[in-house]
């Protein structure tokens, strides 16, 4: 780690705003985080009064460690907020959503349409017996239905679940039990790189074992050959169920500590964490992050390029931007499909002005090469933004370069499932940038670098922490309030860890190293690594598993499996190859691991713990820290020796 921020620390490139952004951005001095610090609750209360209330709230905030409650007794609903509000205001004409199938479809809906469209399917989840409280489960691609669906629940006050089109059937059969959702909500298929994704079969599947659910909504998104099976009496199909729905339903008086949704993200165990958030802080959070970190104006075209599957599309393409009135841009697929200028082409087609990616797809672009970008008119870009895990500072250069032409400011922002919505970022017109860094808190939040025992670090690496509560924090674990405790809040008293590593420089400017616990970042998605432990457990040929992660070209970092397998199992490429696939099948495409080693055994310490470090530095070729707490040293040279043979 310290070589880490060795390098991170001496970066020299810095880039100061433009004064010609700074002219016409909403933030134009520094003057934002003095008055945060000199009155927090009074800061984050007036921002908050910029968002539609049907009754005011009495106190800003309640705090009782580490519970918090925002707003105490306000009323508003976040469905008219992102829409119908905008429709009363002039925008009912302005797009709202451009939507992009991979095949070339395109549709265009106007806030107008979306106020209609999701009223109507409010209607339809009504007509199904949900009310409110009651969970909805979705599993669909990437289309505007995923939105207006997700809208829909807002505005009757049904938690919404979205489960990510790529988890496998296990995945989503374990999130709808978790939750004991309702109605799942479904599409025949969507299309990636030129295949279907088999989206109802996989619920199908998951559904075996659900007897919460009562129905299931099917949008027929592929049709023509492609048959699936209707189950009488659960499966009814979307486009039935919405030309009997009535265009108007009268939104939900949402009380603001009323949960919104429920996302699931992976942790140090191997059961996924149900995060709750709740109406009028994380729509504060979302509103306000999107508005003035990616300085939005109304002209804008903006694009997120995140699923709806993950909290980065929830924040960043439907509450944020639509509580905002924004254009954005929506596309299904991948970005190398049907080419892999894919994704400049969206940009040059709809003229798109503030673009949102992760990493991942930033060293994805860099392999392809710059010709792509060249080939298109990218001038009407003026803000970059990156998101999902740190990115480095020559992808950062190479975006900034090729993609920004050296005219773009990029926001590089840390933030994560639970927290709701950014929490370190520049802010575009202010910020003086260096690539690589997350630079500074967003103006109200109170971010720390303690030590282990919660000394402020001055100089050097630490653990990330989060002094003080904040509107848009999770509110939660869904079901199990001790491990939320446990999880977030034991570390230090009163105070909030994230479980990520950083370091800080001498310009008070954050560094995000990543995770210190037992999660891997795998392209900006985190992968419990006891999830994946245990879906190669499950295989009948595999007695033990450890997993860690490694570091990839692209991916930033992959999963590594150390594994013994049983007397009766063959250990080689087929074997290699069928793990991985059950992993695949047990969780999804995500959790694929990029290597399995078979191993005799495993480096443990005396009291039987696996030493994931050793494992880690055998993945990256290091040399070996002390191993003198092993009940059998000789285990980490043979595994060295195994690994080094495979790399070879």
């Amino acid at each position: 780690m310290n070589e880490t921020i060795d390098r991170l620390l001496f970066e020299d490139r810095i880039f100061p705003p433009d004064p010609a952004f700074t002219a016409q951005a909403h933030i134009k001095d520094d003057s934002i985080y003095q008055e945060a610090s000199l009155d927090r609750l009074g800061f984050w209360a007036k921002w908050a009064g910029q968002l539609e209330w049907m009754e005011p709230w009495t106190e800003v905030l309640e705090w009782k460690a580490p519970f918090a409650k925002w707003f105490v007794d306000g009323k508003l609903n976040a469905c008219v907020n992102c829409v119908d509000r905008h429709v009363r205001n002039g925008l009912h004409n302005k797009a709202a959503i451009i939507w992009e199938g991979e095949p070339g479809d395109r549709r265009t809906l106007t806030y107008w349409d979306m106020q209609r469209e999701v009223c109507k399917f409010a209607n339809v989840l009504k007509d199904l017996g949900v009310q409110k409280g009651d969970r909805v489960v979705f599993y669909m691609p990437m289309i505007p239905e995923l939105a207006i669906g997700v809208l829909a629940c807002a505005r009757i006050g049904a938690p919404h679940s979205v489960v990510f089109g790529g988890f496998s059937a296990t995945s989503l059969k374990d999130r709808i039990n978790d939750q004991q959702a309702k109605v799942v909500v479904t599409a025949d298929g969507g299309w990636r790189r030129g295949g279907i994704v088999p989206l109802k079969q996989t619920t199908d599947e998951a559904l075996k074992d659900c007897p919460s659910i009562t129905a299931c909504v099917v949008f027929q998104r592929i049709g023509g050959s492609h048959s699936i099976t209707m189950k009488e009496g659960r499966d009814l199909w979307w486009h039935d169920l919405m030309a009997k729905a009535d265009a108007w339903c009268e939104p939900e008086k949402m009380d603001s500590e009323d949960l919104l949704f429920i996302l699931y993200t992976s942790g140090t165990t191997g059961k996924p964490k149900g995060i709750m958030h709740t109406t009028g802080g994380y729509l504060l959070g979302a509103y306000m992050t999107s508005l003035l970190v990616f300085d939005l104006k109304p002209e804008d075209v903006f694009w997120c390029t995140a699923d709806i599957g993950w909290v980065t599309g929830h924040s960043y393409f439907v509450y944020g931007p639509m509580s905002n009135g924004a254009t954005q841009v929506m596309y299904e697929g991948a970005p190398d499909t049907p080419s892999r200028d894919r994704f400049w082409k969206l940009c040059e087609d709809h003229g798109v002005t503030v673009f949102y990616t992760a990493p991942t797809a930033i060293r994805a672009f860099m392999k392809w090469g710059p010709q792509h970008p060249e080939s298109r008119n990218l001038s009407r870009l003026r803000l970059l933004g990156s998101v999902g895990e740190p990115i480095n500072p020559e992808a950062w250069m190479w975006y900034h370069t090729h993609i920004g032409n050296g005219r773009c400011p990029i926001v590089d922002t840390w933030w994560q499932t639970e927290t709701g919505s950014i929490m370190i970022t520049p802010l575009p017109g202010v910020t003086t940038l260096k690539p690589g860094s997350a630079t500074v808190p967003f103006p109200g939040i109170e971010a720390e670098i303690l030590t282990e025992k919660g000394k402020v670090v001055t100089s050097g690496g630490g653990y990330l922490c989060i002094k003080s509560p904040w509107p848009f924090m999770l509110r939660g674990i869904y079901g199990d309030p001790e491990r939320y405790e446990q999880t977030y809040w034991s570390k230090w008293k009163g105070m909030y860890f994230p479980g990520d590593g950083a370091t800080r420089d001498d310009d008070g400017y954050f560094w995000i190293l990543g995770r210190v616990d037992d999660v891997i970042n795998v392209a900006g998605h985190r992968i419990g690594t006891m999830e994946v432990e245990s879906a190669l457990v499950d295989h009948p040929l595999v007695a033990e598993a450890a997993v860690v992660g490694i570091p990839h070209e692209i991916k930033g970092t992959a999963i590594a499996a150390f594994v013994i397998i049983k007397e009766a199992g063959a250990p080689g490429p087929d074997l290699e190859k069928t793990l991985k696939q059950h992993v695949v099948d047990q969780i999804g495409a995500i959790a694929r691991p990029e290597k399995i080693i078979f191993s005799s055994d495993l480096p443990k310490t005396r009291s039987g713990k696996i030493m994931r470090r050793l494992l880690r530095d055998i993945a990256e070729g290091k040399t070996l820290g002390d191993t003198t707490s092993l009940a059998d040293p000789a285990v980490v040279e043979s595994l060295k020796v195994k690994y080094e043979g495979e790399e070879g």
